[in-house]
């Protein structure tokens, strides 16, 4: 297709609005509710530009971008209408159009009041295709659509041209982190570092974080136990011209799957308070009544006909809301869905105590005297105090603290157990892995114990970077010897991996004359000198089934892992020995 054909076909689109909307969920995994959809174009299906990339490129190009992704926005405004669907509507807006000459303000609200779309209820997504130079007039553009009572959102964080210098100035109420960081997060420390520090800053800017372009379980999971509570893509729900209204629809059953190995579950039982709540067309005079009469009572949470959470009254919020003058006088007849908090966190009362404890800590808005309201099906239950799950958390992490190695700080021979112990009561399918440093004792004896405790660090980090954290499980059982417990398909070649860090990281403890040598020479137990080649690891394997955890108890589990790790070790260099959990059948390998 020439480039004239591309503009006539472009000009045909923009006279006659032959375009289609789709909408994507996006989803509150805390809340298992529906945040809202971001609204996404398509071309005619027969023509070279139903590609949303080629038709804006074009668009762009003939410099009538500003002309189509008002075009987009119409479209998308009564496809939604239409559809009657609920929650929040991202619209996609370049920040360059909103620089072009022919930009028109004020278009987007005349279109959404046509469609009876609340301002509040959209929000304006930035996505930068090209750098923006303009900042002022860009802020002053975003401005003016916070005036009208749009939120704003930064779409691809990390994949922009000035992204972060767009989120320092512009203050988004969502940040939309890019696909790429997303793609295989469960498998690399990196990208999980990139999207820790989003957190950081988001909470810090006062933004809520959306991951978007997840399309494994494993990558949501990651996510979830991150504190994302914010989530879109192809896992969850594919663009589509009839999106699913319901969230049991989409929720994938594997949000309510188990807990990491390292981690004991905890639903949020102990921390419901069966407290009372009010409806939204309650007056405010006798919300004000109950707080009276309740003088321990921080919180009542406000409920729509259908029991469901639609906001939340904080004591402190609205005694400070009717300090003002008259204002007892003008509000006390008025529904307390005029002053109640729309901002609140719900959560399932089945979720666990870590799960909650990542979302609340993540929340740039959260008040540590401020409530939290539990559900179930999405319907109220009660009160969690957030001192309460602080507290929880605090005396299991000083638990594990007791019980972690001094120098590696991994979890000891006590979490060792537990988890073991809890791999078989879930009879899930493992590698058990016992990892052992070779020639250990004679390089401790003659570089010293501060350098042998550097391998063993060293060590530790590898294990670290090589394993997932939703499935997998790194332990210390002491001296030169670790835990590893691998729950997904792919331990033989996580093994492997291990291995060759290992071997890269430990060239920098040698002197270079037992790295030319190949070995070195220190004395034995005897007190004689012997040759020893450089550290390398043995590593055990137990090949876990479900059908063999009835047949075993922890303790039987850690010794068919030590009776691999000797057999390992009988195999000079590295080496991995494989045996079954009961039959003992066995394969080896040496690197």
């Amino acid at each position: 297709m020439t480039v004239t054909e591309q503009l006539s076909a472009l000009g045909a689109i923009l006279a006659h609005g032959d375009l289609s909307s789709l909408f994507q969920p996006i989803i509150s995994l805390s809340e298992q509710r529906i945040l809202g959809y971001e609204a996404l174009t398509r071309g005619p299906s027969n023509s070279a530009l139903h590609s949303p990339l080629t038709l804006f490129a074009v668009a762009r190009h003939a410099g009538r971008l500003s002309d189509l992704e008002v075009l987009c926005r119409k479209s998308a405004c009564k496809r939604f209408s239409n559809l009657g669907l609920e929650g929040k509507l991202f619209l996609n807006v370049s920040p360059e159009s909103l620089l072009e000459a022919n930009h028109q303000p004020g278009r987007t609200l005349q279109l959404l009041q046509a469609f009876g779309i609340p301002p509040s209820q959209v929000v304006i997504e930035l996505t930068e295709q090209s750098p923006t130079e303009d900042f002022g007039l860009l802020d002053n553009a975003l401005h003016h659509y916070r005036a009208m009572g749009f939120s704003i959102a930064l779409d691809d964080l990390g994949a922009g041209y000035s992204s972060l210098r767009l989120w320092s100035e512009l203050r988004p109420d969502y940040v939309k982190i890019d696909r790429h960081f997303i793609d295989g997060i469960h498998q690399d420390a990196v990208k999980r570092e990139f999207v820790g520090s989003i957190l950081k800053m988001a909470k810090a800017s006062r933004a809520q974080v959306i991951a978007e372009g997840i399309e494994l379980a494993e990558e949501l999971t990651v996510l979830a136990e991150m504190g994302v509570d914010l989530v879109q893509g192809y896992l969850i729900g594919r663009p589509q011209e009839k999106p699913p209204r319901d969230i049991q629809q989409i929720l994938p059953a594997m949000l309510n799957s188990q807990e990491a190995l390292g981690e004991e579950s905890h639903d949020l039982g102990a921390l419901l308070n069966e407290l009372p709540a009010v409806d939204q067309k309650t007056a405010i005079a006798e919300v004000l009544d109950v707080f009276r009469a309740q003088p321990s009572l921080n919180s009542l949470a406000v409920l729509n006909n259908e029991q469901q959470p639609v906001g939340i009254v904080h004591r402190h919020s609205l005694s400070e809301a009717l300090l003002k003058p008259f204002a007892t006088d003008l509000f006390a007849r008025k529904p307390i869905s005029r002053l109640m908090s729309e901002d609140f966190l719900a959560v399932e009362l089945s979720q666990s105590l870590q799960k909650v404890s990542r979302l609340l800590t993540s929340r740039a808005r959260q008040r540590i005297e401020e409530d939290f309201i539990i559900i179930q099906q999405g319907r109220y239950r009660g009160l969690g105090r957030v001192i309460d799950v602080l507290k929880l958390i605090t005396e299991q992490k000083l638990q594990q603290a007791r019980h972690a190695n001094p120098l590696t700080l991994l979890p000891g021979n006590v979490p060792i157990q537990q988890c073991l112990t809890r791999l078989l009561q879930q009879k899930r399918q493992a590698a058990v892995c016992y990892v052992d440093i070779d020639s250990f004792k004679p390089f401790n004896d003659l570089y010293g114990y501060a350098k042998g405790d550097e391998v063993l660090l060293c060590l530790a980090q590898c294990l670290n970077e090589r394993v997932d954290p939703t499935r997998d499980f790194v332990g210390h059982i002491g001296g030169d010897d670790f835990m590893l417990v691998l729950g997904s398909d792919d331990w033989r070649q996580k093994l492997n991996h291990l291995l060759e860090d290992f071997q890269n990281q430990c060239r920098r403890f040698y002197r270079e004359e037992h790295l030319q040598a190949g070995c070195f020479i220190a004395h034995n137990r005897q007190g004689l000198r012997q040759e020893y080649p450089l550290l390398s690891l043995s590593i055990g394997v137990v090949n876990l089934l479900k059908e063999d955890c009835s047949d075993l108890d922890a303790a039987q589990l850690a010794e068919r892992a030590s009776d691999a790790k000797r057999a390992a070790k009988a195999i000079p260099g590295y080496s991995v020995h494989i045996i079954d959990a009961t039959q003992r059948t066995c394969a080896s390998n040496s690197a």
